[in-house]
């Protein structure tokens, strides 16, 4: 450690730290704009200029290493005069619109020019103009004007999203930030750079002049989508869900979010949203209140249950469903007398198993892996914040080893990649276990042919420390699923590494915590979407979209007495019979548990739009009117909170002692011809299908997307 004295204090300091770094430690705030705690040190701004003893000119506080006995004055008329003029020198070009810009009351530029800014300007020539640039549906570069070229944006693409997007062309009053991969910013992260841009250049294009910051009231949420779980801050104005941006957790999403976090929330505006609930009949769709539409179905179910038995009755849930609504649901179903509830709709293989498939590892420590092996994902397109993750610790000289379809561009240094057929996945990880038996004169666990690849991926395996093998979507989904979890397991074993699944959707950790999948006798999702129920229950799934059935479901459930779609949205309507307008996650309360396990609770953040109610009061209403006991929870809280109890006899149904990844079955070599299905990024959940600008990027053209339903009375 290194003593310095900073305005008069002693502060220690790591060897190699600036004096910005000095400064935060001590809690000292020096005025900056290009420095940023995540991204490296450009020095580009020179607002952070502090005066350092026996330096003949204040010095950049940023890129300014500490030595022993260093005394900084950050605050004396030296360093103020300095401040004073990098201030005047950045708002030479600076437009004067402040009453116009989106970032009016949370611009670090008009935070300091209060401060350090004078009351008049000297530059009487004209200010430079920067031509309008369309990079995306989602970031708007209308007011380049304003840019004071700080390039946070163009060393976050480099570093954090891994695609340098942007750069900055020419010199002096003619240089400009732009694109220069191509005429779109891209990224699956590109949200990110709106909110470090401190002077209001970059803004979202969805929110554009839609409301000021100072009108917005801010609230704390937890993203539905994947599973990292992101801690988000909703911004609402009139009861309407304005804007979103990211709630710093280190332990889970830092301080950024995906774009589909960050820009789904235009769904819950769409003209798709179900605000009352509706019954088919004749054909045609009719608004009822909500007596009669849960009356119409407690008979239903208790019709079918009383003329074909307990077992045709079903309930497919949505692993982005809270756990208090999981829980209500597979409660239903089960105290009922089925056993048909599940989660797992894109899945071709059902494990019966009780274990809880899970990271295997905590999300932070991603960021510090030395090898890392990831089967059968997309992981920058599946999992963005884990991606990102993963190429901070590639940044630090970890080694990444690839096994999936495809060629896609990882936006991570790969280190060894075999790219094949799905249905060679686990002959590729038989191959790769063998090699590594080689390597240690062991007998493989399967006799299967190698590869030079192969041998070579095994060698980095065998090589450093903290390891880890991550299975995706794809291998969660696989037909031989089973086969490559116990291979992962010996893989691991003899390599000292982890063995975690990335868990595809916001809750799917939770889903299996609370049972959500038969346990006995009952039917899987493949099962009941290929006609085996008499009367389903869908909440919040859209089987055509969320299943491996695809629009083969809809001809299934069709053929059912009863189709009853808890939903936020008019869908499902080819085959329902009653739409229940529920909440969508800012319009309840629930918990979710991501892939390390950990539950995170959240408030609505709105009420409910028209007469939509949470999914969690929705099921216990009709649990209560089938005469079923344990439905009288007066909140979501409670419903935790009984999920959550242990005792001497009772063993919490979210023990993190119930995550476990180990497998035990015969490893099966035979190709299988069903391909793993996995959502696109866009099209991960209903949310993400219904909000147009994430529709209109890169990765979701050309993607069927789900369409206005047709003929529905409003």
């Amino acid at each position: 450690m290194i003593e310095i004295e900073l305005d008069g204090k002693k502060v220690d300091v790591a060897e190699g730290s600036m004096v910005m770094h000095a400064a935060e430690k001590a809690g000292t705030y020096i005025p900056h704009f290009c420095y940023h705690k995540k991204l490296s040190i450009a020095a580009n701004c020179r607002m952070c200029l502090v005066d350092v003893e026996k330096m003949p000119k204040p010095m950049p506080a940023c890129a300014t290493p500490v030595t022993q006995g260093m005394i900084v004055r950050t605050k004396s008329d030296k360093a103020i005069k300095a401040q004073k003029s990098v201030m005047e020198f950045l708002l030479i070009n600076h437009p004067l619109d402040c009453p116009i810009c989106d970032q009016g009351g949370e611009c670090q530029l008009q935070d300091l020019a209060v401060g350090y800014g004078g009351s008049h300007s000297r530059y009487e020539e004209e200010k430079r103009v920067v031509p309008v640039k369309d990079v995306g549906p989602l970031i708007s570069m209308e007011e380049m004007s304003r840019c004071i070229h700080c390039t946070r944006c163009v060393r976050f693409g480099q570093e954090v999203a891994g695609v340098m997007e942007l750069g900055m062309s020419h010199r002096g009053e003619h240089a400009e930030i732009e694109t220069f991969v191509g005429s779109a910013i891209e990224s699956e992260l590109s949200g990110n750079m709106i909110d470090i841009c401190p002077v209001g250049a970059l803004t979202s294009k969805p929110f554009r002049y839609s409301a000021r910051t100072w009108e917005l009231s801010r609230r704390k949420s937890i993203s539905p989508h994947d599973s990292t779980g992101a801690n988000l801050i909703v911004q609402v104005k009139n009861n309407k869900v304005m804007r979103v941006v990211p709630l710093e957790n280190e332990e889970v999403n830092e301080c950024w979010i995906a774009d589909r976090d960050r820009f789904s929330y235009e769904a819950l505006s769409s003209p798709d949203r179900l605000t009352s609930p509706m019954l088919k009949q004749g054909g045609l769709w009719h608004a009822v209140d909500w007596q009669t539409a849960l009356e119409y179905i407690a008979n239903g179910i208790k019709d079918v249950i009383s003329k074909d038995g307990a077992n045709a009755f079903g309930a497919l849930v949505s692993p982005h469903c809270t756990v208090e609504e999981l829980h209500l649901a597979t409660q239903l179903v089960r105290k009922l007398g089925s056993d048909s509830v599940d989660y797992r709709h894109r899945n071709a293989a059902f494990e019966t198993t009780t274990a809880v498939r899970y990271l295997g590892r905590t999300i932070a420590s991603l960021s510090t892996l030395q090898r890392v092996l990831v089967v059968g994902s997309n992981l920058r397109k599946d999992h963005p914040l884990f991606a990102q993750r993963i190429r901070q610790a590639a940044k630090a000289g970890c080694e990444l080893n690839v096994i999936g379809s495809g060629s896609s561009d990882w936006a991570i240094p790969v280190r060894h990649s075999a790219s094949i057929a799905s249905d060679a996945w686990v002959n590729a990880m038989a191959g790769l276990a063998a090699a590594i038996a080689a390597e240690l004169g062991l007998l493989p666990p399967v006799t299967a042919e190698t590869t030079p690849t192969l041998t070579n991926m095994a060698r980095s395996l065998l090589s450093g420390e903290r390891k880890a093998i991550l299975l995706g979507n794809g291998a969660a989904h696989h037909a031989k699923s089973s086969s490559i979890l116990t291979l992962a397991n010996w893989i691991a074993q003899h390599t000292g590494s982890t063995v975690g699944f990335l868990t595809e959707a916001a809750n799917t950790v939770g889903a299996q915590l609370v049972g959500a999948k038969p346990q006995s006798n009952g039917l899987n999702a493949a099962q009941m979407l290929a006609g085996g129920l008499q009367a389903a229950l869908l909440v919040n799934t859209e089987p055509v979209f969320d299943s491996a059935a695809g629009s083969s479901s809809a001809t299934a459930l069709a053929k059912a007495k009863m189709v009853v779609t808890l939903s936020p949205f008019k869908t499902n309507t080819e085959f329902s019979d009653v739409l229940l307008p529920i909440a969508p996650f800012t319009e309840t309360s629930g918990s979710y548990v991501n892939a390390e396990g950990r539950v995170q609770s959240f408030h609505a953040v709105v009420k409910p739009l028209g007469e939509a109610r949470p999914a969690w009061k929705v099921l216990r209403v009709i649990g209560t009117m089938l005469g079923l006991d344990g439905f009288d929870y007066q909140s979501s809280q409670a419903i935790l909170a009984a999920l959550t109890e242990s005792g001497p006899e009772a063993e919490s149904v979210l023990s993190s002692s119930r995550l476990d990844n180990s497998c035990f079955a015969e490893v099966d070599l035979i190709p299988s011809a069903v391909e793993p299905v996995v959502a696109n990024i866009y099209q991960l959940d209903g949310l993400v299908r219904r909000a147009d600008s994430l529709q209109r990027t890169a990765d979701a053209v050309g993607v069927s997307s789900v369409a206005s339903v047709k003929g529905v009375a409003a």
